[in-house]
């Protein structure tokens, strides 16, 4: 009945064509044993089963949008890590490789891993950050939607036959969302710390382009990061009852009021921190000057 109520949803709203297409759902088939869902189109009599939508709407420009935006990114953030050069213009740190922690770092925030390691600094790190958006329960919606095309939309049939959720391998690690957001937290401690550095020159305390790109940054994954839904859990989601925890109530009655905009926050953060990282690396490559304030 799922799939009739959103068509009915769809009809209300003027997505289908209501001058050729009616709906019955009843009891008709040869052994009386199933009921299923019959429309008539142009006179004939067709089950849902032959159609894949009976929108009329543009309804793949959003899982389109996506694809471009998540893909676009995944690709840069690759090749930008990839790369292990244009990272660092003094006093500013890209974001994809902070906190930087290996001897063979430009600029070393941590050193905690030796000369052994002689890849990119970047993949010690951009696997939490990763993990953590990959898990998040809005990407999750819209990847699933755009590239797994499970659904695509409302009312718009699966791309697959079968549907196993999140039970197999490798989305059971759906599960660890909880931890990314920890981990996250850690990272959002250094992006601060190097928001602070960017006020920090050469010739003394001063503040350029640079300086109000990485403080944007680190406020926007910092408010990406506080109103995801395992902030929220933790911060009062999980009681039975606030009666007898007042201050947690209205914590988490500000998480809730953040999250109601995730999905902004999500994207703002994310095209935010591919261009924090571009403008560092155009700086250091000499492309284009930071303008000093003071």
């Amino acid at each position: 009945m799922c799939v009739s109520t959103c068509l009915l949803g769809a009809t209300k709203h003027g997505l289908l064509d209501t001058d050729l297409v009616s709906i019955n759902i009843g009891a008709r088939n040869d052994n009386k044993q199933s009921q299923k869902e019959k429309i008539v189109v142009a006179d004939k009599t067709l089950t849902l089963d032959q159609f894949r939508t009976l929108r009329k709407d543009n309804w793949w420009v959003a899982p389109l949008l996506v694809v471009v935006g998540l893909g676009g990114f995944a690709i840069y953030a690759t090749w930008a890590a990839l790369q292990n050069a244009h990272y660092y213009y003094e006093p500013y740190l890209s974001p994809f490789y902070s906190p930087c922690i290996a001897d063979n770092c430009t600029h070393v925030t941590l050193p905690l891993i030796g000369s052994w390691w002689n890849l990119s600094p970047a993949f010690l790190i951009l696997w939490i950050p990763g993990g953590f958006r990959a898990t998040c329960y809005y990407y999750r919606k819209a990847y699933y939607r755009s590239f797994f095309l499970s659904p695509p939309a409302c009312a718009v049939r699966d791309a697959g036959k079968s549907y196993s959720g999140e039970t197999r391998f490798p989305f059971l690690f759906q599960n660890l969302h909880r931890y990314f957001f920890y981990l996250s937290l850690v990272i959002l401690v250094f992006l601060w710390w190097d928001a602070l550095l960017a006020f920090k020159f050469p010739d003394g305390i001063g503040m350029g382009v640079g300086t109000i790109v990485l403080c944007i940054n680190a406020a926007l994954l910092t408010i990406f990061s506080l109103s995801c839904n395992s902030c929220r859990h933790i911060c009062g989601g999980y009681l039975n009852s606030f009666h007898s925890a007042p201050g947690k109530y209205k914590t988490w009655s500000f998480i809730t009021r953040l999250n109601e905009m995730h999905m902004e926050y999500a994207w703002v953060s994310l095209i935010w921190v591919a261009l924090t990282d571009l403008y560092v690396r155009l700086l250091s490559m000499g492309a284009i000057t930071d303008l000093r304030f003071f």
